[in-house]
This record gives C-alpha cells, sequence and structure tokens, in this order.
C-alpha cells in the first residue's frame, strides 16, 4: 500500500509540472509565429526598423533592434512628461501650477498654443501636458523642458541606467538638429523607461496613475491604436520627422498588459512606416488579447462563450 501511495504522490507532483511545462510550450508557437510576422514586415519595409515587446506579466520579450539607437522625435516627451511628474512627487513643482501664454514661446507645429492669446490665456501644466500628448504640441513640450530643465531630465535617464536615451534638443530648435543635437532613444530603453514607470520605480501609486491617464488620451495620429478596439486603454507616444515614424506605449489589456515600441527610419515613404507600425501592433494586440482570455489549456474564454 505504501508503494502505490508513493506512487500517486510522485504521479501528482509530475502532472502538476507537465501543465505548465506544455502550456509554456504551446505560448512558445504564439511568440514564434509573432516573431515571423515581424521578420515579414521588416524583410518588406523600404526602411530600417527597430522593435521592443514586452509582457509585463510574464516578463518574456521580443527583441529586434532593440539596442540601435533612433532619432525620437515627439516619442521623447514620454520622457520630459516623467519628469515633470517625478518633480510633483519631489514637491519642486505642482501640476496645477499656473502658466501664461508667452508669444516667445511659440513654435510651429502648435495647434492649439498658435491659437491662444499670449498675455491672457492661463494654463495648468497638467493641461501643458495633455495638450503635449493630444495633439503633440510643440510649445507646450517646450515650455515643460523649460520649467523642469533638460538636465534634469537626462539626470532622470541616468538614474535608470538608460545611457543612450538623451534630451539634447527643445522642439523646433532646427539649428541644434542641423549640428547634430538630436533627442534619441533605442527602442530596448524606451521600454526600460516605460517598464519603470508601470512597476512604480520612478512614480508613486497615484502619480504614475496620472501619468498613464495622460498618457493614454485621444491623439490626432496614433499607429498603435489605429487598428485596436477604440475602448482599449493606450498610453503611447508616437513621434515623426522626416524619414521617420516612431511609436511607444503601453497596451492596457486587462489581465495581460505589455510594452511595445516601435521605430523606423531611412523610410522612402513615411506611410509605409506608418503601416508596418500599425501591423506589428495589431499582431501583437491579438496575440496579448488570446493570452489573457485563455485557460492554462488555451481555451479562449469570452463573456460570450463562457457558458458553453
Amino acid at each position: 500500500m505504501r508503494r502505490v501511495i508513493v506512487a500517486l504522490v510522485l504521479f501528482g507532483t509530475t502532472h502538476a509540472q507537465t501543465v505548465p511545462d506544455s502550456n509554456a510550450a504551446k505560448q512558445q508557437v504564439l511568440w514564434q509565429k509573432l516573431e515571423t510576422s515581424i521578420a515579414e514586415v521588416d524583410s518588406s519595409l523600404d526602411g530600417v526598423m527597430g522593435v521592443a515587446i514586452e509582457d509585463l506579466v510574464s516578463g518574456r520579450k521580443y527583441l529586434l533592434h532593440a539596442d540601435d539607437v533612433f532619432p525620437q522625435a515627439s516619442s521623447i516627451k514620454i520622457a520630459v512628461l516623467a519628469e515633470l511628474c517625478r518633480q510633483a512627487q519631489q514637491g519642486k513643482l505642482k501640476l496645477t501650477d499656473v502658466y501664461t501664454v508667452k508669444t516667445s514661446d511659440l513654435v510651429a507645429d502648435s495647434p492649439i498654443m498658435n491659437g491662444l492669446t499670449p498675455g491672457v490665456t492661463q494654463l495648468t501644466l497638467r493641461d501643458l501636458a495633455t495638450m503635449v500628448v493630444a495633439v503633440s504640441d510643440n510649445s507646450a513640450a517646450n515650455v515643460l523642458i523649460d520649467r523642469v530643465g533638460m538636465e534634469n531630465v537626462n539626470s532622470l535617464l541616468d538614474s535608470l541606467g538608460l545611457t543612450h536615451t538623451r534630451l539634447r534638443r527643445k522642439m523646433m530648435d532646427l539649428k541644434a538638429a542641423s549640428e547634430g543635437r538630436e533627442n534619441i532613444s533605442t527602442p530596448g530603453e524606451m521600454m526600460m523607461l516605460l517598464e519603470s514607470l508601470y512597476r512604480g520605480k520612478v512614480l508613486n501609486k497615484q502619480l504614475a496613475e496620472d501619468f498613464f491617464k495622460v498618457l493614454s488620451t485621444k491623439k490626432m495620429d496614433s499607429w498603435i491604436s489605429r487598428d485596436l478596439p477604440e475602448d482599449l486603454k493606450i498610453a503611447n507616444k508616437p513621434g515623426s520627422l522626416e524619414g521617420v515614424r516612431n511609436d511607444s506605449g503601453v497596451v492596457f489589456i486587462e489581465n495581460r498588459p505589455y510594452i511595445i515600441c516601435v521605430m523606423t527610419i531611412y523610410l522612402r515613404r513615411e506611410r509605409h512606416g506608418e503601416e508596418a507600425i500599425s501591423k506589428i501592433s495589431l499582431d501583437s494586440y491579438r496575440m496579448f488579447d488570446r493570452l489573457a482570455r485563455s485557460s492554462e489549456y488555451g481555451r479562449v474564454v469570452s463573456p460570450s462563450n463562457s457558458s458553453k
């Protein structure tokens, strides 16, 4: 009888270990198919692409040219907003602090700020942050850079070990750009920045929630979210320059949030870069959505079929 009991215990232990191992092997197939899909997009793109994707539940990552440096365009504003919230946490400023619009602060590609009345219109710092995200308002971004200090943004990045992510100039500073002072990052480092913010390594819970709330403001152009469900929370910041299209953010699928950063340069046609980002985003979403709604055996359970 003792041998039978031992055998049953060993069988139970082996079975318990086999199910997770088998499940991991099955999920590996999904990751491999995503990798194949991204490789096809990369191969057909007339340009250069880098990708970093992280499952915030398992920690698993997919990386393609993730350590290569890319110009960030407006995606660098993620770092500016992070420093803004960090200084609010440190008590150096309040997000409700008021700024009065100045003519000297206005630059091109500022859809809202250029329509406001200098010397009269007043906005909070949080208002400016929302404008930075919603319409990528360059004047609003520059005001925030002046407020928090470019050197402090880079100090934050240094503290996180992000040595290839730099804020080197303000928005629309063509002289600085012509001198090679470009705002840069890598897919891997932008992923690490977003992960640090998500996991509370930079901000407390309240400010982290506010940061991602602002970053999830609906945008005029957003290639990560373009083909995804309208009601899905996506905290991202696209960026565009001639020959450059980027988008980095966190997609908050219930039970399976993930980070996705796609950067493209040397584009013959910018539209193809935008389409590449959207295709990779959609394929990633389809995988994570299934993982979020699946049992350990791979059955996808939705409200419409949960009773079947």
